[in-house]
């Protein structure tokens, strides 16, 4: 057991099985769903088990900041707006 836990460890994923992954990863839902598949599970190679965990914080981190912004875009946009006296909180 040990010497395949080494040996997959070992072997680095081979750029036809990169294709297929970067093409999964690309469709919409199903995307997502194999990160945490991926990201997750201990039956995968620990290179695309880093890579899926890195892509799930960016993601992360990308809807936080996007969320922030709107928020802050969506006062700004407010408070202009009632400035001018057209809406109203």
């Amino acid at each position: 057991m040990n010497a395949q836990l080494a040996e997959r460890e070992s072997s680095p994923i081979s750029l036809g099985d990169w294709i297929i992954t970067l093409i999964i990863l690309a469709i919409p839902i199903v995307g997502l769903v194999m990160l945490f598949v991926w990201g997750f599970s201990s039956g995968t190679h620990p290179s695309k088990q880093n890579y899926c965990r890195a892509a799930l914080i960016l993601a992360l981190a990308t809807f936080v900041l996007f969320f922030l912004f709107a928020i802050t875009g969506g006062f700004a946009a407010l408070l202009s707006a009632r400035s001018l006296g057209g809406a109203t909180l």
